[in-house]
């Protein structure tokens, strides 16, 4: 399908769900942008030519049925970017059960919930497309988020099972695993690093620069890029992937 389709962007309020919402709605699709802060939706949605906003908290599969059965209204959903996330840092012996439960329930359990609820209409329409935002950590293991990484390892389980069970119809589900990017995340955890080591800003931002070859951040536009170029004709035979986007970090 190369016309315009209605694309939903989970997480579309800030950073990387932002950037891909604005690719989207840039290339001509009606993009709605979901997320639990309605004060956030409408202040990135006005950057968005094409835009709607919808609150949803993808980890509450009612919010979710709600929220995509009124997204549904204006048009049938093509295309799904599960970009919600959260991650949380400690030594994994001071990671309580409740972290890990939280972490399950939006990293795995609200990209489950969303696909559940688009998949139906995408049958209908003839054309699919579910890109998952995952990270380097759904490829490798990094210290003190084990709880984050383990959900990202589940994200992109997910994602390989349903290409499969999918394989004989016009959906597609992917992966996109950028590494560390330039985002609010990552500008709060060096402001935090600084605080609490004393280090100077140049340094404590080494501590997430250092795992890239290329010595920098990933800009949300480029895992924007690769999520639009997903969404074309031209992408119809890639499924099941796990698209890195992380400077040789990992190869």
């Amino acid at each position: 399908m190369t016309q315009p389709v209605h694309a939903v962007v989970t997480g579309g309020g800030s950073g990387i769900g932002l950037a891909i919402a604005r690719a989207l709605s840039d290339a001509g699709h009606v993009v709605t942008i979901m997320g639990r802060d309605s004060a956030r939706l409408a202040a990135a949605v006005a950057s968005l030519p094409n835009g709607r906003t919808q609150r949803c908290d993808v980890a509450d599969e009612d919010s979710v049925i709600a929220a995509f059965a009124a997204a549904q209204e204006a048009a049938p959903i093509g295309v799904l970017v599960n970009c919600a996330g959260v991650a949380r840092t400690a030594p994994f012996e001071k990671t309580a059960d409740p972290v890990w439960d939280e972490l399950w329930r939006i990293n795995v359990m609200g990209a489950v919930h969303a696909s559940r609820a688009v998949l139906p209409g995408m049958r209908a329409l003839g054309f699919g497309r579910i890109i998952n935002v995952a990270s380097t950590a759904s490829l490798k293991g990094y210290a003190y988020v084990s709880a984050y990484v383990a959900t990202k390892h589940a994200l992109l389980g997910v994602t390989r099972s349903l290409a499969l069970e999918l394989a004989q119809t016009p959906i597609t589900v992917n992966a996109v695993c950028p590494g560390y990017a330039d985002t609010d995340i990552i500008r709060t955890s060096v402001a935090t690093i600084v605080a609490k080591t004393g280090r100077s800003e140049a340094e404590a931002l080494k501590t997430f620069t250092g795992t890239n070859p290329q010595g920098r951040l990933i800009a949300p536009d480029e895992v924007a890029a690769s999520v639009l170029w997903l969404t074309l004709d031209a992408a119809r035979s890639v499924t099941g992937q796990a698209i890195t986007i992380a400077g040789g970090e990992i190869m």
